[in-house]
């Protein structure tokens, strides 16, 4: 405001200078006396009239060669001029300019001084008007200078609060630091996950990846779409248009499951959501929570003792000892007849049975007599158990026992399994080494007395799922005497 009214008055200051300087410089005596002795004495006065009456702040009459004839101040009057904007004056041409004085800034106008014929140019007039400083523009025009900022305080306010509840609402209400914190977050949250994932937008472009996404597609760059990254596979050929659920995708000579899920937003898709998992993590795991590799470990313990058996049948054949050979196929027969005609009549589910009958004969195997508790019985499973979850608590357990039997001349095991819908009750004693310091550190993930890859996972699941189903896994155990495990899920 205040520059705009700067500009205004020294448009008006600059009219106002020139028609003054037009006037002085067709005033007759000034135009006879110009450039005489006489002039000296004759403008200075006259000058000064006009200044005085017209208001400006100076008016300097000076000839040709830069003469003074009139000056506010009479002592300068006689001297040369000592502007710099003067030289186009002399050649006949009047303007405005601003200039920088002694007073400060003050707009100009020169205008040459013809004699009277007007055919010769013999001086120049400098009428000058100093521009209105800015705390005089400031004190005269405060009024309005308070009202502008007021409207403009107002108006800024409402707009202020329009443009923050547009932004609040593009922003669920949250601020600036709010932001910031969920967005690390869910970066964060995003590389700890123990699958590879990537985010694109509608076009295919990649928009995130996480630590494993880009150690599974080699990929460490900072641009690149999915057409490039997954060139010649059909993730690149189908352009996620569908959901696509753990379909296998070969990368790198590496295979892996892919989930594909399309990212809508307001009824628009606005990209695609991929996550991989390496299919040999997802079997391994696959195997500890389902109990399958216990069941096929105990079917192979099963299958190895047959083959022993065989061996050593075949073996008295070929000596002639049939009468030995039979007596041996009847007692083993008579062994497995009696423990399977026991599963059967007390176990229902046939992969429980097929994990005992499994177990036995690996306990045999090793030396250790595993016995089946006469009271145990499975007439169903407990709610909230399914049949891998018993062979993965039941496995892990035996296995455990078994494997603290090695070392003690007395290998004994015994087993009592109880369960129906309504509860579920396991006890399995051992004649081990017993547990030496705290233990429950044996349900640690990850922790094992055996020291070998893949150890310190089985107790972990174990605990786990007995407590997901709200039941208690409880020890006791004395040194070079044994070890009893319990197990009870809605048991009071």
């Amino acid at each position: 405001m205040l520059h705009n009214i700067s500009d205004a008055f020294e448009m008006e200051f600059g009219s106002r200078a020139i028609a003054i300087a037009r006037t002085v410089a067709l005033h007759g005596e000034i135009q006879q006396t110009v450039g005489t002795t006489q002039g000296l004495e004759t403008i200075q006065p006259i000058a000064e009239r006009i200044r005085l009456a017209t208001d400006v702040d100076y008016i300097v009459v000076f000839d040709t060669d830069g003469i003074r004839y009139s000056h506010p101040s009479e002592a300068k009057v006689g001297t040369l001029y000592e502007g710099s904007d003067q030289t186009e004056s002399l050649s006949q041409h009047e303007y405005i300019s601003k200039a920088y004085g002694v007073q400060g800034y003050s707009i100009r106008a020169f205008v040459p001084i013809m004699n009277i014929e007007g055919s010769r140019q013999i001086g120049v007039v400098n009428v000058g008007i100093l521009s209105p400083k800015w705390y005089h523009l400031i004190q005269q025009y405060r009024t309005d200078i308070m009202m502008s900022l007021l409207w403009g305080l107002v108006i800024g306010l409402i707009g202020s609060i329009l443009v923050a509840n547009h932004i609040k609402r593009q922003t669920l209400n949250l601020e600036p630091y709010e932001i910031a914190r969920i967005v690390e977050e869910r970066s964060s949250m995003m590389q700890a996950m123990d699958v590879g994932i990537l985010a694109t937008d509608e076009e295919g472009h990649i928009t995130f990846i996480n630590r494993l996404g880009r150690q599974y597609t080699h990929f460490f760059g900072t641009t690149t779409t999915l057409q490039e990254l997954f060139k010649n596979t059909w993730v690149a050929e189908e352009k996620l248009i569908k959901h696509e659920s753990h379909r296998p995708l070969l990368i790198q000579d590496q295979m892996y499951l892919v989930r594909t899920f399309p990212i809508q937003a307001h009824d628009k898709l606005v990209g695609h959501l991929i996550m991989m998992t390496s299919r040999r993590e997802a079997h391994s795991l696959a195997e500890e929570l389902t109990g399958i590799k216990i069941l096929v470990d105990s079917l192979r313990a099963q299958q190895h003792e047959y083959m022993n058996r065989l061996h050593s049948i075949a073996g008295l054949i070929q000596l002639d000892r049939n009468e030995e050979a039979v007596s041996l196929i009847i007692d083993e027969i008579t062994d497995e007849e009696e423990l399977i005609q026991t599963l059967r009549d007390k176990i229902f589910d046939y992969s429980i049975q097929g994990l005992l009958l499994g177990k036995y004969s690996r306990a045999k195997e090793l030396g250790i007599s595993l016995t089946i508790d006469d009271t145990s019985f499975l007439s169903d499973f407990k709610n909230g158990i399914s049949s891998g979850d018993l062979v993965t608590i039941l496995g892990n357990i035996l296995d455990n026992a078994m494997e603290a039997c090695l070392q003690r001349d007395i290998r004994d095991v015994h087993l009592l399994l109880q369960g129906n819908k309504n509860f579920l009750f396991i006890e399995v004693q051992d004649s081990g080494c017993g547990i030496s310091g705290h233990s429950q550190k044996i349900f640690e993930y990850g922790y094992s007395t055996k020291k070998r890859d893949g150890r310190g996972i089985g107790l972990a699941l174990v605990k786990q799922l007995v407590e997901a189903n709200n039941g208690i896994v409880a020890i006791e155990s004395a040194i070079d005497i044994g070890t009893t495990m319990t197990i009870k899920i809605g048991v009071e």
